[in-house]
């Protein structure tokens, strides 16, 4: 049994562990993610940090942290680091992560949301890479966004500070 709830303290080593894991054979991964979401709950910019824990183990985790868009109102939010356990993948826990997510923003009156990633997966969460939105020097391809009205961003995407310690981009 699967249960997707907010992070809660005494969470943080199993998030920063599965994070380490669940990207250390990405291609693109410098290993600063676990190190990210520590610095984003550590600024007080850990918005929102949602988990699917299997009895007592964290399997899958999601993080939201403010961001600004020049020309854009405040209210955004940045979509990641999301992780999920080898174990675990594609078998939907990214996708309930990200949802519930989304949703939990709506609720909370988010104007929207950013992140950077593959196409292919986020568009099918309604992100639009139209190059409205951009983080130099990515492709366009890869920037994404999803507003919750009928405010369209505009301009280059500002991630919480934590997000230096990747030197390059959230994951």
């Amino acid at each position: 049994m699967f249960q997707l709830r907010p992070e809660k303290n005494g969470d943080e080593n199993a998030i920063y562990h599965l994070t380490q894991l669940a990207f250390s054979t990405m291609p693109f991964s410098n290993g600063a993610e676990g190190g990210i979401i520590n610095q984003l709950r550590a600024d007080g910019d850990l918005y929102l940090s949602l988990v699917i824990a299997s009895g007592l183990n964290i399997i899958g985790h999601v993080a939201f942290s403010p961001v600004e868009i020049k020309e854009t109102a405040q209210g955004w939010f940045g979509l990641g680091p999301v992780a999920i356990h080898p174990d675990y993948q594609r078998q939907g826990h990214g996708t309930r992560l990200i949802t519930v997510g989304l949703e939990t923003l709506i609720d909370r009156g988010a104007l929207g949301c950013v992140l950077i990633g593959d196409p292919l997966y986020y568009s099918r969460f309604g992100f639009i890479n139209d190059g409205r939105v951009s983080f130099p020097p990515l492709p366009a391809e890869y920037v994404h966004w999803r507003s919750f009205s009928d405010l369209m961003p505009k301009g280059p995407i500002a991630f919480a500070p934590a997000f230096s310690l990747d030197g390059e981009q959230p994951n």
